[in-house]
């Protein structure tokens, strides 16, 4: 009978179970447990079909354990048949029927398990016609595969099977075996997988076919223990062939030769299939969920279980080699070609996997040296060597120095032996690097330059060596992306001018490549960043960027930049078709002109903008205005801001559960795709780039600004999950990274400050506690990252130089309401202790905190806390430190804490008050001033009594006894009132500066009052100090403040320009303003010697002539508030000396010799001035009249009146220049022609009286004063009344030459002080009023005046200097309007009709009139000016010459 008969003919009988449940109410007991055994083996002996036992084994082990789980239920069957007794029984009854049929156990053993294997896989086989094919069993199926192994291991531990017999049968039968059942074969000990590959020859054929079925399939989602099961079968798999392959014999055997080759080609297999999935870019989802799989046990951490540590880097360091040198179809001129391509952003992520996976057991070092090695001495895959190269540098920071040094030692290399291999793998190596961004790696610019721009490059050594390199440069370009080219071109390698000619070839070759691209050196930006990688920028936006970049720069500078110049004559074409309409481009133009059209009116004064463009441009920007049509731009394409949102929710994910390198690279990606949303390129390739921030700029286009939301908010978030398990310091480096990628995109840097400065700025109010958290954080990162980020010019300027990112932006924090001041408070609270936290340090520490938002705390918090303005002592922080640092990061997080309870406790903390003691970190007294100023009183959180005590604190007890070194005053009053003069005038000039531009009225309700009170209050008490500790002469509060201007006005008058004068002029107004706030009898010092006391003007003198006269206006006239402020005084000093009267007659008598122009003021405002002083005079010495010198002012109007009146009164006992301005505010306004003033003049005729003539004379000065700022200002004064007022005076005066005088500052006369009564600038410009008002005078009266002695020298003289003048620019032409009333010349017309006036009067002139000296001075003066003229005068040196004939 055979065996498969016997097996059939029993299958109805019952069953082991039911015999088993059938006797489960008459249990036996444990001792009758040798009857029972003996029961069991006759019930067996009567069964006679062995796969029903197997069967029946099996089920019972899976009730077995089902029953278990529900609640212990047939426990004692369970409980009845252990593993060894089933063994044992199916060994005895193999054996047994073994015996019968005649056949080895082992054969029976085989067949039988095989059945039994067959009836369990049936099953799949089943389902995979109703559901898709499953590549695994099971999780029944997976039970009792596994109690038959474990049955089949018990026989094999009785010798009743045989492993190898089991294998062919199970192979003969089977072409395909599952990888789980070689899986469990080889975990049970039942048969080795390395046995397997030994002896089965086909085994690579379906092995690696299961391996990728296997890789490939996706078990069920509910199916995990599946999921982890198929991973582990892969993961042995892996781990056999690899120490299989790998293993290191010293005398390895042919067989153990020839299992290794096989493993290795089994492993090739399947990374070579990895690599086509890479290459095909198949769009199959189970194909690269397949591949990917298979990467994920490249883990070391799983091989590695089974796998010496050796075996793996040998199997890494291969895996790596077959993939660098997989399929090297592209040659070096693709590599060139197609790189930019190849970055880590756009390559495929399996690839990047793939690469990190095998880098993961080595360093840096050994990876480049790796590849250094392929390099030499394989073909090789380019586009998989840079992108492992690229995906090196993203996941590993420390690559960059690692590549640097390969770089050198290449080109050294290279240099050494002209080898051109080593020479083109550094240049694509290099550029690899730049192409991952300044982060990652030197842009190729910068590496080009620092490799090849120097004497000591590679290449300088020799002739060889430089013809070596441009051969190299030269035959790449055919293959040269244009950028490379342009860096070329523009930052080209050092060649020694006598090889000049070598660089020149290259040069035009690389021109005329660029020109065959469509992209010239003439489309080339002025300020293109030529090293930037990716896709070009249109000619268009290069231009516009180009615009904004000349823009800026002459916003800044007020010049059109050298650039732009150049440009517009050697690059012509470009500036005409592409900058200029680019900057034409019409818009609706403000109001207030703006820097873009002050740009184009100084590049139109230059003649750099033709006129039809120009008028074309203006008529469009009209018709936009008309149309009241503004420009938008959006960007319709929301793809890249939903690729960009999907990558930073994983960034989000990644901070939490990621790691170092997978947060690198995830940040390359979204690099990527913010260039794409953001196109534009660094401005500037050179240097350190310049943003402009237009702060009250509307915002960029939507798209833009949803993108920066969606970057600050995330980053946001991110900051908040991370926080909630880690401080700062214990967190990763994701926060520094992430801003650090963003530095590298100038338009989105751009777009970012301008959304901060908004958002900081103006709507501060709708951020939360978490926005204000994260953007804190945001800050201190931009701070750290300072060397790198761009600087940021402010628009309009608030700063004059540009600043960095972080300190503009803090400038957007305002302090002056309270409101203002929480918000300012709680983001510097926050910013400060997220740096304090981040680091352990105080060096390290200074690289986190911002100082601008440090100094706000030091600013706001003794504010807003009045607790805080006591000292921390020194003593306390050694205790405070460990407790303040561990808990200040909690208090900032807690939402239960108050603003002010932080606040606290950062300023009680030991690392806030140490960074305290460093410079950079101090807030100087200057500074607190600066923001006390800028308060807004009526929204003060400090109430009127309040602020006084806080500002008196800050200033008596904080600053005035602070060292100078730390920002204080050292305890010197002087010094600090200085600080206070300076802060007042500095916020006034601020405000007038601010209106000038954006003609806003100046703010109103500042602590200005509260400050001037202070300073009062302090000057006050500096004069009692003074007084009652000094002794004999003292230098008085007065000469301090005197010394204050002097030095302002010497760091204001740095150069000789309109702009420095205006400046001037404001500082002078902003300081009389100040003064006038001040005790007038300050500014009069009190000598006390020898027991009296006298006073002294010199000081006051001294500061009218020097600095007071530059600001009048009308000319030679202070106002009258200072005007009277002085006097006041003056008489209110009297009063300390033992003769007042005496005391102001002495004084009075020295203003009115050496202090022309309070003289003359003092004229001017006298029917003001007078019930005022008179008053005052009763008040402090109880006189009716005021001192004599005074009182002579009214008698000299009285007789200036009598004069205008016809009435001849006795001249009073006064100075000339007294009666001169007496009679010149009288008759100002007087019709020239009246009698009385005709009579007037006829009695002062100056042939009558030399004092008459010194009284005309002066007063001809004041007219002709007044006829120069009619010049000026044709609006503001009569030209008909000061010339007609002139020409009577010239007509009494002409025959004396005492009037010429006036015109000659530089000589020595009774007249010098005319030269003390208008600025210098004024002066100046004497000569264009002398031969303006010439030409208005009759013929008749001219020839009076050429006979005049000494008229023709000083007609030359001042004629030469008009046209000097005119020459440089400070003559302006009259309005248009104005000249047209009132017939004012042009100055050109004045210069000709003068010139010509001149010549005649010359040719005319007696030889007597004029010296030989005094004709060669004048020729040697107007050789260079008017050669015309010189040569007229050179025919009167020689009378005899033949050049006579010209006249």
């Amino acid at each position: 009978m055979s065996l498969s008969a016997t097996c059939e003919s029993v299958s109805q009988k019952r069953t082991l179970s039911s015999l088993l449940a059938g006797r489960e109410l008459k249990r036996p007991k444990l001792t009758d447990a040798q009857r029972l055994q003996e029961a069991a083996i006759q019930l067996l002996e009567q069964q006679q079909n062995i796969c029903s036992l197997f069967r029946e084994v099996g089920q019972s082990e899976t009730c077995n354990l089902s029953s278990h789980q529900d609640g212990e239920k047939n426990q004692v069957a369970s409980e009845g048949l252990s593993s060894t007794i089933t063994g044992s029984l199916l060994a005895s009854e193999l054996r047994r029927q073994a015996v019968q049929l005649g056949v080895p156990v082992a054969v029976l053993s085989v067949k039988t398990v095989l059945e039994r294997l067959k009836e369990i896989t049936e099953e799949t086989s089943e389902r995979e016609e109703e559901e898709t094919k499953r590549e695994m069993l099971t999780s029944s199926q997976r039970v009792q595969l596994c109690v038959l192994l474990e049955s089949s291991r018990e026989l094999l531990s009785q010798g009743a099977i045989c492993p190898k017999l089991l294998w062919q049968e199970y192979m003969r039968h089977q072409r395909l075996p599952k990888l789980e059942m070689v899986y469990y074969l080889h975990s049970y000990n039942i048969l080795n997988l390395k046995y397997i590959l030994e002896s089965d020859e086909e085994v690579r054929s379906w092995l690696v076919s299961q391996l990728r079925l296997l890789c490939g399939w996706r078990p069920p989602q509910e199916e995990e223990e599946t999921k982890q099961l198929q991973q582990k079968v892969l993961s042995s798999v892996v781990g056999v062939l690899v120490g299989a392959g790998f293993e290191l014999r010293r005398d390895p055997a042919a067989a153990d030769r020839r299992l290794s080759l096989l493993c290795c080609s089994i492993l090739d297999d399947l990374l070579f299939w990895v690599l086509d999935i890479v290459d095909e870019s198949l769009t199959l989802e189970s194909a690269e969920a397949g591949a990917e799989l298979w990467i994920q046990i490249f883990d070391a951490s799983l091989c590695g279980v089974s796998v010496p540590a050796d075996c793996l880097q040998r199997f890494f360091k291969h895996s790596l080699t077959q993939t660098l040198t997989y399929k090297p179809r592209l040659k070096v001129s693709d590599a060139i070609t197609l790189q930019n391509e190849w970055t880590f952003a756009k390559a495929s992520r399996l690839l990047t996997s793939l690469f990190r996976q095998l880098a993961v057991v080595f360093s840096v070092e050994q990876l480049l040296r790796h590849l250094q090695q392929v390099l030499e001495t394989h073909e090789v895959n380019w586009k998989h060597v840079l992108c492992f190269l690229s995906t090196l540098l993203v996941y590993y920071h420390c690559a960059q120095p690692s590549l640097k040094e390969l770089l050198s030692r290449l080109l050294n290399s290279a240099f050494e032996g002209y080898d051109l291999e080593n020479l083109i793998t550094a240049f694509l190596l290099a550029r690899q690097g730049g192409l991952e961004g300044p982060g990652i790696f030197p842009s190729y610019s910068d590496w080009f330059k620092m490799s090849f721009g120097g004497g000591s490059s590679y290449h300088a050594s020799s002739k060889k060596s430089l013809v070596f390199l441009l051969k190299f440069l030269s035959d790449l370009v055919p293959f040269e992306p244009p950028q490379y080219l342009k860096v070329h071109i523009l930052h080209p390698p050092y060649v020694p001018v006598k090889h000049r000619s070598l660089l020149m070839e290259y040069v035009s070759l690389a021109k005329t490549r660029l020109a065959d691209l469509k992209e010239s050196v003439e489309d080339m930006g002025l300020y293109e960043d030529v090293s930037a990688a990716g896709t070009s920028v249109q000619p268009q936006c290069q231009a516009a960027q180009d615009v904004d970049k000349a823009v800026s720069l002459f916003e800044s500078t007020g010049r059109i930049s050298a650039t732009v110049m150049e440009a517009s004559i050697f690059r012509r074409p470009y500036f005409l078709t592409r900058f200029l309409p680019a900057l034409l481009t019409p818009r609706v133009l403000p109001v207030k002109v703006d820097a873009r059209m002050s740009f184009i009116e100084a590049l139109k004064k230059a003649d750099k903008i033709p006129a039809a463009q120009y008028s074309s441009y203006m008529e469009s920007c009209q018709k936009q205005r008309q149309q009241n049509m503004n420009a938008t731009c959006s960007d319709g394409n929301d793809d890249p801001l939903e690729v960009l949102k999907v990558q930073l929710q994983e960034f989000a994910e990644l901070v939490v559960d990621g790691n170092d390198g997978d947060m690198s690279a995830q940040l390359s990606r979204i690099s990527h795709t913010l260039s794409v949303i953001f196109p534009g390129r660094p401005d500037d390739p050179i240097g350190q780039k310049v943003i402009s921030l237009h702060t009250d700029a509307p915002p960029s286009s939507e798209l833009h600004v949803k993108v920066v939301n969606m970057i600050l908010r995330n980053f946001c978030q991110c900051l908040l999950n991370s926080s909630k398990s880690n401080p700062p310091n214990k967190q990763s480096p994701w926060a520094s990274r992430f801003v650090s990628a963003l530095l590298g995109n100038t338009q989105l840097l751009s777009s970012l400050i301008h959304r901060l400065w908004d958002l900081l700025h103006n709507q501060w109010l709708s951020l939360n506690a978490a926005h204000i958290l994260g953007l804190a954080a945001f800050l201190v990162h931009l701070y750290s990252l300072v060397s790198r980020g761009p600087l940021v010019q402010l628009v309009p300027p608030i700063r004059l130089e540009p600043v960095p990112a972080e300190e503009a932006l803090s400038l957007a924090l305002s302090c002056s309401t309270h409101a203002n001041m929480l918000f300012c408070a709680r983001l510097c609270v926050a910013a400060v202790c997220y740096g304090i936290c981040r680091e352990d340090s105080l060096p390290q520490q200074q690289d986190c905190i911002p100082h601008s938002l440090y100094k706000k705390l030091l600013y706001l918090i003794p504010r807003l806390l009045p607790e805080a303005r006591g000292i921390v002592a020194d003593a306390e922080l050694s205790e405070q430190l460990e407790e303040k640092q561990t808990g200040l990061w909690s208090s900032i997080t807690d939402s239960n804490n108050t603003w002010r309870k932080t606040a606290w406790h950062l300023w009680r903390n030991a690392a806030f008050q140490q960074l305290g003691q460093i410079p950079q970190y101090q807030l100087l007294f200057s500074e607190w001033l600066a923001n006390e100023l800028r308060v807004l009183r009526s929204e003060d959180a400090l109430p009127d009594a309040e602020r006084q005590e806080y500002q008196q604190w800050a200033c008596m007890e904080l600053y005035l006894t602070r060292p100078e070194k730390q920002g204080g005053c050292g305890g010197d009053m002087k010094n600090l009132c200085s600080h206070l003069l300076n802060a007042i005038m500095d916020q006034q000039l601020s405000w007038q500066s601010l209106e000038a531009q954006q003609h806003r009225v100046p703010g109103r309700g500042t602590c200005l009052p509260d400050i001037l009170s202070r300073l009062q209050e302090l000057v006050y008490e500096m004069d009692m100090m003074e007084r009652s500790g000094s002794r004999g002469s003292r230098a008085g509060v007065g000469d301090f403040l005197f010394e204050v201007l002097f030095q302002r006005c010497s760091s204001t008058v740095t150069s000789q320009s309109i702009s420095t004068d205006v400046s001037l002029q404001r500082l002078l107004h902003t300081w009389n303003r100040v003064l006038l706030a001040l005790p007038a009898v300050l500014l009069i010092k009190v000598n006390t010697d020898g027991g009296g006391t006298t006073l002294s003007c010199n000081r006051l003198i001294e500061h009218i002539n020097q600095h007071q006269r530059k600001a009048c206006s009308p000319a030679g006239v202070l106002s009258c508030k200072i005007t009277a402020h002085f006097l006041r005084g003056l008489l209110g000093a009297s009063v300390r000396c033992g003769q007042p009267r005496y005391e102001v007659n002495k004084a009075w008598s020295q203003i009115s010799v050496q202090c022309p122009v309070l003289l003359i003021s003092t004229v001017h405002w006298w029917q003001r001035l007078r019930p005022v002083l008179l008053s005052l005079w009763r008040r402090l010495c109880d006189e009716q009249t005021l001192p004599e010198q005074l009182q002579l002012l009214t008698e000299c109007q009285h007789w200036a009146c009598s004069l205008e009146k016809g009435q001849l009164l006795q001249m009073p006992p006064a100075a000339a220049l007294l009666l001169a301005a007496s009679l010149h505010r009288v008759w100002r306004g007087c019709e020239a022609n009246k009698p009385s003033f005709k009579a007037a003049l006829n009695f002062l005729r100056p042939d009558r009286d030399s004092k008459y003539r010194q009284v005309l004379v002066f007063l001809l000065f004041l007219c002709v004063n007044d006829h120069l700022t009619t010049l000026l200002y044709p609006q503001e004064r009569s030209y008909e009344e000061g010339r007609a007022l002139c020409t009577e005076l010239l007509a009494v005066l002409m025959d004396s030459p005492d009037w010429l005088l006036i015109f000659k500052s530089s000589e020595q006369s009774i007249y010098q002080s005319v030269t003390m009564v208008t600025s210098d600038d004024f002066t100046k410009l004497m000569p264009w009023a002398f031969c303006s008002l010439l030409l208005l005078q009759s013929a008749e009266l001219l020839q009076r005046a050429v006979r005049c002695p000494g008229f023709l020298h000083t007609a030359i003289v001042c004629y030469l200097s008009m046209l000097q003048l005119f020459l440089e620019g400070n003559t302006q032409s009259p309005d248009t309007e104005s000249s047209k009333k009132q017939l004012v010349a042009e100055p050109s017309h004045i210069l000709g009709r003068t010139k010509q006036f001149l010549l005649r009067a010359i040719s005319q002139t007696p030889l007597t009139l004029l010296s030989s000296g005094q004709l060669r001075q004048l020729e040697s003066l107007s050789a260079e000016l008017d050669p015309e003229l010189a040569a007229a005068l050179s025919v009167q040196l020689e009378p005899s010459s033949p050049e006579m004939d010209f006249l």
